[in-house]
């Protein structure tokens, strides 16, 4: 059988089940709140990415974009300094959920991601992740660049950038 897989942009109704997601995904106070997701598809559905499985949302992206980026700028999270005309873009989430891993949703969904931020004339891509995640970020083009000085959720983060 053939899976059905479509990519699109969020809608306000979105916010909650995204939310849902990311609260599963990520560890402790790591994942963005309601309030912040909901800013980010209000605010930037441009930078907004959501996969489908069979209709129902398995995955996401979401970013913003600065002029001079931050990786460490907890006020950015919620889109205070975004700019859509900066050439510069910040992915804040990259979340898959996790009853669906393992089946290469993040590197489709990064894949688009890319895509459609180089038809959008975007010069680089910004992401932080954790140690785990660094080689899997090679693996897609990023190169890193150094420890975040972030203490997002009181755990090390590592700044990674992608030239488009």
């Amino acid at each position: 059988m053939i899976m059905q897989l479509t990519f699109r942009q969020p809608v306000p109704g979105d916010a909650a089940y995204c939310f849902n997601i990311e609260t599963s995904a990520y560890e402790g106070d790591e994942a963005a709140t309601l309030e912040k997701i909901a800013t980010r598809i209000a605010e930037y559905p441009e930078g907004f990415l959501i996969l489908e499985a069979e209709g129902r949302i398995v995955g996401f992206i979401n970013s913003g974009c600065a002029f001079d980026v931050v990786m460490s700028d907890e006020e950015f999270k919620e889109l205070i300094g975004h700019d859509p005309a900066a050439a510069n873009v910040v992915i804040m989430s990259v979340v898959v959920d996790p009853a669906e891993q393992g089946k290469g949703y993040s590197k489709l969904l990064m894949t688009e991601f890319i895509r459609r931020m180089t038809e959008m004339g975007k010069k680089t891509i910004h992401l932080m992740c954790r140690d785990h995640h660094v080689a899997l970020y090679e693996k897609m083009g990023y190169r890193y660049i150094k420890p975040s000085a972030s203490d997002h959720g009181g755990k090390p983060w590592h700044e990674m950038m992608m030239d488009l």
